[in-house]
């Protein structure tokens, strides 16, 4: 088992669902990772956060063996993100983004962190995850998220980063915005060429196409009738896929990244059901296994 080392942003969410509203709702890609992530192998972070970010959030992440050494505190508030889902709960609309702290953020590793063989680039600037790798000795397995503001404005960056990176995990309006195609299987093909090893096209309530050298794996998503918020089921989806493969630590045969996918659907399963964070403070690895013998109930022939 190896230690995940990721960097990306904490932060305080208010969302808008048909399902309802939550105000300041503990969120941020790292967040959401980690907690999916540290049910499987020791997880640490690097991220910043202002003044007003509570003791009892950060105990969570201390919790679950979270290492958060490698966050900074700074004097102002933490970034804050809010958005609305309306009759597409595939995809957000954005409302309001405050940087605030994040906005001037600087990944610095600590010491003890750039030996990490896992290394996760959640959605932040490419020019900080080229940033990171430079600080990192010898990974063993590096992934990466971006998103559609990052193709359109650092598509330069990006493309170095993904020369870098060996698996991407990218929702299926991005992969298609990256590549100009117009589906996921055909996105899929592309972005297989232009570096990682694994490409993972995040298809929300329709699952998951895992793409490598080897061919094509795909899943639906484990069907949830009352999706409620669907905020970070794709950060969850990430650490539950890291986690897997940390925990085996086999590297990326077909067969670990298979159960790392499985996995990671099972954990946005569990996301997606409350607002935020909400679902994943109390799940443990022995809910997931179970709804995973649901799920392959439901899948199998």
């Amino acid at each position: 088992m190896s230690e995940i080392l990721v960097v990306g942003s904490l932060a305080y969410d208010s969302i808008s669902t048909p399902a309802g509203k939550s105000d300041r709702t503990l969120g941020g890609s790292a967040n959401y990772f980690s907690l999916a992530a540290s049910l499987f192998a020791p997880v640490r972070v690097v991220g910043v956060v202002g003044e007003d970010y509570a003791e009892t959030d950060m105990k969570l992440l201390t919790d679950r063996k979270v290492d958060v050494t490698g966050l900074q505190k700074k004097a102002g508030k933490t970034f804050h993100w809010a958005g609305a889902y309306d009759g597409n709960m595939n995809e957000a609309k954005t409302l309001q983004t405050d940087l605030n702290v994040f906005g001037d953020f600087n990944p610095e590793l600590p010491a003890s962190y750039r030996d990490s063989k896992y290394v996760f680039l959640a959605n932040i600037d490419p020019t900080l995850q080229l940033r990171v790798l430079e600080q990192v000795s010898k990974p063993k397995l590096v992934g990466a998220d971006t998103m559609n503001f990052w193709i359109s404005s650092k598509r330069d960056e990006l493309m170095k980063v993904l020369a870098k990176i060996d698996a991407l995990l990218i929702n299926e309006g991005e992969a298609e915005m990256l590549t100009g195609k117009t589906n996921a299987i055909a996105a899929s093909d592309e972005l297989i060429k232009m570096g990682p090893k694994a490409v993972v096209v995040k298809r929300g309530e329709y699952g998951f196409v895992l793409r490598t050298a080897e061919g094509f794996f795909i899943l639906p998503a484990f069907p949830i009738a009352n999706v409620v918020d669907p905020t970070g089921a794709g950060d969850t989806f990430a650490g539950a896929f890291f986690g897997t493969l940390a925990k085996s630590d086999r590297g990326l045969d077909l067969a670990s990244l298979k159960e790392a996918c499985v996995n990671g659907c099972l954990m946005a399963s569990f996301t997606v059901e409350n607002f935020g964070v909400a679902s994943l403070r109390e799940l443990s690895l022995a809910k997931l296994q179970s709804r995973g013998e649901a799920f392959n109930t439901i899948t199998r022939l």
